[in-house]
């Protein structure tokens, strides 16, 4: 029986990355893509699965919105079963210094990637245990959720938060055989670290580089595996050494 597994923000970055490694070391799922805007980068990314012969559909939704997550992801679960899988990797920044920080840079951030938790999750964990789905949740916080950076206050504040929620959930599902884990990724190659001083960043990286998506999501992928049964409520750091 085919897996599907939901990789929210699915259109880019780690999780256009996410999708595409596990489509292809994986046939026996189906990849679910999420967007919400980006229509047309998820499409691309759809056929790009389906060449792997990975079946793939699209789901369009903002996360922030708990009605129309629930509605969506209802539906879909309604229409082609519960998840196996569900990769929580949507999510934003809106860096500043903390004195000067509008209100709207602290709540887009927290409503987004703290609140899409509650969002995307809310709907899909109750199928999975009532249809005794032994499953897998994996979130995606950050080095800057475990040990801060400048001008990320809100950004880290919430990725520290889903380290919590993360933690909380696992000892609620692990009866149920679904483990609960997150990745917090370090400095990566995605359009996110567009406008840091990457040479200056390298210096502080014991590997004195920058990490590939693909690392990632080679982790994410053995996590959803059979093999990864065992290990819930687990916090695990792609940094390349940084504050070990």
């Amino acid at each position: 029986m085919d897996k599907n597994i939901l990789i929210t923000g699915s259109s880019r970055g780690i999780g256009k990355e996410t999708a595409l490694y596990i489509a292809k070391k994986n046939k026996d799922i189906k990849i679910v893509l999420h967007c919400n805007k980006n229509k047309e980068k998820a499409e691309a990314v759809k056929t790009e699965i389906e060449s792997y012969n990975v079946e793939a559909r699209i789901l369009q939704f903002d996360i922030t919105n708990r009605k129309q997550c629930f509605e969506i992801i209802s539906k879909d679960i309604e229409q082609n079963g519960a998840y196996y899988g569900i990769v929580l990797n949507a999510g934003i920044a809106r860096d500043n210094v903390f004195p000067v920080m509008e209100e709207n840079e602290w709540d887009d951030v927290l409503n987004t990637n703290l609140g899409g938790f509650y969002n995307v999750l809310k709907p899909a964990v109750m199928s999975m245990i009532e249809n005794r789905v032994k499953g897998r949740i994996i979130t995606m916080s950050s080095i800057s959720g475990l040990a801060g950076n400048r001008g990320q206050v809100n950004y880290s504040a919430s990725k520290a938060g889903i380290i919590g929620a993360t933690k909380a959930l696992s000892l609620e599902l692990a009866k149920r055989g679904i483990t609960v884990n997150c990745v917090a990724p370090g400095v990566i190659e995605t359009d996110m670290i567009n406008g840091i001083p990457v040479e200056e960043v390298k210096k502080m990286i014991p590997m004195k580089r920058i990490g590939r998506p693909e690392e990632v999501a080679s982790l994410v992928n053995y996590l959803l595996a059979e093999d990864a049964s065992y290990i819930t409520g687990q916090v695990i750091s792609v940094n390349g050494g940084m504050y070990r």
